[in-house]
């Protein structure tokens, strides 16, 4: 799956090479996605050609080759939902302003609800599946039941993906690794900010 911005980029050199045969020029690039930076677009490069989509042609400036273009812009059936990459801790979901997008299958989400994804940093939910760089569809809620895997702000700073117990008026965080613990905190220092509907992964 491609960010936005990603996908944009991939398109304007698409559209430019079977007009010219020539890519855009770092300018246009910049001015097509809406970033501020040459670095920016370097950055964007980087990463198409790291999955495989792009590639650079040596010792020719702005040389550029397409290699292949994603299935999921051959797909009408999708969805765009907002991509808040890997969260940071102090980063309550909520504040994060401009988030990327990203295309998800329409069929792996309800209408009537609101989503996001994220993508998931580390191995503490490995067996339950989930694994580091794996991308996750968040339904955005406040509440939760017993067992399913929830987004939780933990005292306005740490962001996690844990399963969610309520014990009495405890809440555990559980971890789905036993080389991590499981943390039972006070009601009042946990807040959820979402529950996992979907995960996406590329093999």
């Amino acid at each position: 799956m491609l960010t936005k911005k990603q996908k944009d980029l991939l398109l304007l050199i698409k559209s430019h090479l079977d007009k010219s045969g020539i890519p855009p020029s770092f300018d246009e690039m910049r001015n097509a996605v809406g970033l501020k930076s040459k670095s920016g677009i370097h950055m964007l490069i980087n990463s198409l050609e790291e999955r495989g989509f792009l590639k650079r042609i040596p010792y020719k400036a702005r040389a550029l080759e397409i290699l292949k273009m994603p299935e999921e812009l051959n797909s009408s059936n999708n969805s765009e939902l907002p991509f808040y990459g890997r969260i940071a801790a102090g980063v309550p979901i909520e504040a994060i302003s401009n988030p990327e997008t990203l295309e998800v299958p329409s069929d792996m989400i309800s209408p009537n609800k609101q989503y996001y994804v994220l993508e998931v940093s580390g191995d503490s939910m490995i067996d339950a599946g989930i694994l580091s760089g794996d991308k996750v569809i968040i339904q955005n809620c406040d509440s939760a039941n017993n067992g399913e895997i929830v987004v939780a702000l933990v005292d306005e700073n740490d962001v996690t993906l844990k399963f969610f117990h309520k014990e009495g008026n405890s809440i555990a965080l559980k971890p789905a690794n036993k080389n991590y613990e499981t943390k039972v905190l006070s009601y009042d220092r946990i807040r959820i900010q979402g529950k996992l509907a979907g995960l996406l992964r590329k093999y």
